[in-house]
């Protein structure tokens, strides 16, 4: 169904798409792209973003939501790797994940994005359509959403098949109103099914 599903979001360096995924958080990477765009012209450097005014950040941030947080996080983020990292993100998953802004699913992004390392994020799209297509319990947890993913795909389609799941559940497995009628996994789906769709 999405044979080019890939990552939508615009970076020119892995600190810049560190930055962009942190702010993904609850909004959309179209407004992220937007933000991002002015974000970067302004702040050219890690070391200008860890000098920044909170305030004035905020101000850029303010279209996508949670400004404040995310200011927060990003500022703190450049002075840690200024300081810390020399300027340069750490590679391993512990030093990632105990970055500001930075969980689980952020960093399986970027290890993926950046240094093709096999994983498999669960954002809101993929945890929504992999409990609906019957892949997982609807009570099931984001890590054990990432373990069965990890179980039920081979581990060189990891990163594809995450992209695949989040494109489905962006473009037609939507959560108000999924296009049930024109997808073409309905016939395994479970939500198709226990909705009687005909």
């Amino acid at each position: 169904m999405y044979p080019n599903a890939g990552c939508e979001l615009e970076y020119f360096s892995p600190f810049s798409f560190l930055c962009a995924v942190i702010l993904s958080a609850q909004t959309t990477d179209k407004a992220v792209n937007k933000v991002t765009k002015v974000l970067f012209s302004k702040y050219k450097t890690i070391d200008e973003l860890a000098a920044a005014n909170k305030d004035e950040l905020m101000k850029i941030i303010a279209p996508i939501g949670l400004m404040k947080n995310k200011s927060e996080y990003l500022i703190r983020l450049a002075q840690i790797v200024k300081d810390k990292y020399n300027g340069k993100l750490p590679t391993t998953r512990g030093e990632l994940e105990a970055l500001p802004g930075v969980g689980r699913k952020t960093t399986n992004v970027y290890l993926a994005q950046i240094h093709h390392i096999p994983t498999i994020a669960v954002d809101t799209h993929v945890n929504r359509v992999s409990k609906r297509l019957g892949l997982v319990g609807d009570d099931a947890s984001v890590l054990e959403v990432e373990k069965a993913l990890m179980d039920y795909f081979e581990k060189e389609d990891w990163i594809k098949a995450h992209h695949g799941l989040l494109f489905l559940g962006r473009y037609k497995c939507l959560a108000k109103k999924p296009d049930c009628a024109s997808c073409l996994l309905k016939e395994k789906c479970k939500y198709w099914k226990v909705n009687n769709h005909e």
